[in-house]
């Protein structure tokens, strides 16, 4: 409940690709989670707890930016990380199988450009995955 007020469920269709729609049916099954839409509900929770805790890193800090992408998506990855080479003091790229890459990134700097660039990654939807680890 919110302000008193009973919860009301929305019901709202989202778009999955044929690969993802089984990763959620496999994670459902695995993890235990009641339905499709329960784990969906959770990974947005994941998603804003994320969000929520970025919001909160002030002054200058220091991180590390974890990536996974397919290959194809590297023109995408060298353009963001251009825009903020003030902030990476080192890139560690490394290919995966199956054509996919795994990019780290050690950053120093101002909290608001670490987020910045992590939204940029994150909103780019080339991105497999996308983690900041806060030191």
């Amino acid at each position: 409940m919110l302000n008193n007020h009973p919860v009301m469920a929305h019901i709202i269709t989202i778009s999955l690709d044929g690969d993802m729609l089984e990763e959620i049916e496999r994670a459902e099954r695995e993890m235990g989670f009641s339905g499709r839409s329960e784990i969906i509900r959770a990974g947005v929770r994941m998603l804003l707890a994320d969000g929520k805790e970025r919001e909160r890193l002030k002054g200058k800090i220091n991180s590390v930016l974890v990536l996974i992408h397919d290959q194809r998506a590297e023109d995408a990855v060298t353009k963001i990380k251009h825009e903020f080479e003030d902030i990476i003091d080192t890139q560690i790229h490394n290919h995966l199988r199956q054509g996919r890459c795994l990019e780290l990134f050690i950053l120093e700097g101002d909290a608001e450009r670490v987020r910045r660039l992590v939204n940029l990654f994150q909103t780019t939807r080339k991105m497999e995955y996308v983690k900041l680890i806060v030191a």
